[in-house]
């Protein structure tokens, strides 16, 4: 399948419904294009997420909206229209597996992304990254003076090369399944989706959207992280292309992460005629364990051991193991105090020696009340005849540091599904041309005031 998948899909829309993707046809004006500073005014609250596309226009999102008549109808009929060719376009990225560290792969996927996104009107930038290049995608506004729009991806998974072949990709009963599928292939097809249908439409977005799509997110992105934080600087808003939680709601905050790296240190000896002669790294591993897990008991903290490794042979005493820990955080004070106390990890045997290293780690993104980036995203799904909320989310990403620093911030608009980083990972295809609709809809729209004035 070529990577213009989406495009071909566009051009099959019904005669006079537009240029093809890739035209550039001079846009139409939306409303809120030639107001001044035209984002920064208030707005009331917003309408329910009940709400019809009928209903009366109450914030600056849905009069932009009522003042184009038809413009929810035509984006819902295009998008799922667009949605088999995007279900196609999740399929074959997933088939390019994609492991985090695998730099070919990675950067074999990214190729394949860049000429994706090129098709809509992207200037396309890689990034070189020690585990594979990042990318940085930029597409103009119609208001170039205003705050771009940050969006952020990966192009990472936690699935090893091989998976595919007993675990292929498949659409079954209204899901498709496979490795990375919805974490975060379809995130990625989504957004090229969401795109497409703008450029078929003769439009470009209101303000400069920029997308940044790391090769590290499922290790913490060390490398990326780096990359994502130049970005924020001046930007008016972030988005995030992980999946919504499951019933669809998109995420409104994150819990903090850090990875931990535990190294102990022993004595070899031979374990039948030297044994007391030797200090065994994994049964001090073993115990420091055993207390660590005591700090899972810690209000708003949360331990997992997802890898151990230690030793040579049965016939040796070990001289060295090591554990890798996840741990998770409700609070930046909880992550504070864990981190703290596991640096402080002394041993519990004499010769043995003790390193916790942080390999990396993410703020804790706490909720705020009165969220008006939510009340947008509502509208918009309103005014499309859609229902929308949002939930705070258990896992982190990489809208943790946008959401820690108070940026206006939305994550899990990308596939809606389940089983992430499981067996049964999925998404819902009959949720991909609503998805396609209200990313295509909040990047058009003016964004209305998003901060309180001081």
């Amino acid at each position: 399948m070529s990577a213009h998948t989406v495009d071909a899909a566009v051009t099959a829309a019904p005669a006079g419904s537009g240029p093809a993707a890739g035209s550039h046809r001079t846009a139409d004006p939306l409303p809120g294009d030639a107001a001044p500073e035209g984002d920064s005014t208030g707005g009331a609250p917003a309408a329910p997420a009940t709400a019809s596309p009928a209903a009366p226009a109450t914030t600056p999102a849905a009069a932009a909206i009522a003042a184009l008549p038809g413009l929810p109808q035509t984006l819902s009929s295009r998008a799922r229209t667009l949605a088999g060719g995007v279900r196609r376009r999740c399929a074959e990225l997933a088939r390019m597996e994609s492991p985090s560290g695998d730099a070919p792969r990675l950067d074999a996927l990214a190729e394949e992304l860049s000429a994706g996104f090129r098709a809509t009107g992207a200037d396309v930038r890689r990034e070189p990254g020690p585990a594979g290049d990042h990318l940085v995608m930029e597409w103009p506004g119609r208001r170039p003076d205003l705050p771009h729009l940050l969006v952020v991806g990966h192009h990472d998974t936690v699935w090893p090369v091989g998976t595919l072949a007993d675990w292929p990709v498949e659409e079954s009963g209204g899901l498709l399944s496979g490795p990375g599928v919805l974490d975060m292939k379809a995130g990625l097809a989504l957004v090229e989706g969401a795109f497409a249908l703008l450029a078929d439409l003769g439009q470009r977005p209101h303000r400069t959207v920029r997308l940044v799509v790391v090769a590290d997110e499922e290790v913490g992105s060390p490398s990326g992280r780096v990359l994502v934080e130049r970005h924020l600087r001046g930007a008016a808003a972030v988005l995030g292309l992980e999946p919504s939680h499951p019933d669809g709601r998109v995420k409104t905050a994150r819990r903090g992460s850090s990875r931990v790296r535990l190294t102990v240190t022993g004595r070899e000896a031979h374990a039948g005629n030297d044994a007391a002669l030797g200090v065994s790294a994994v049964d001090e591993l073993v115990d420091q364990l055993v207390a660590v897990r005591g700090l899972a008991r810690q209000p708003g903290t949360e331990l997992n051991a997802g890898r151990i490794t230690g030793g040579t042979r049965a016939n040796v005493v070990a001289g060295r193991a090591e554990a890798e820990l996840g741990l998770r955080f409700a609070t930046a004070e909880a992550q504070r105090n864990t981190l703290d106390t596991l640096q402080r990890l002394t041993a519990l045997r004499p010769g043995a020696r003790v390193r916790a290293e942080v390999i990396s780690s993410r703020p804790a993104w706490p909720e705020r009340s009165g969220n008006l980036l939510l009340r947008h995203v509502r509208s918009l799904a309103a005014a499309l005849g859609q229902q929308l909320d949002g939930a705070p989310a258990g896992g982190a990403g990489d809208t943790n540091a946008a959401g820690a620093r108070g940026l206006p911030t939305l994550d899990g608009l990308g596939g809606v599904g389940a089983g992430a980083h499981a067996r049964h990972e999925h998404i819902r295809v009959d949720q991909l041309g609503p998805r396609i609709a209200l990313l295509a809809t909040l990047l058009a729209v003016p964004l209305p005031r998003l901060r309180d004035r001081g």
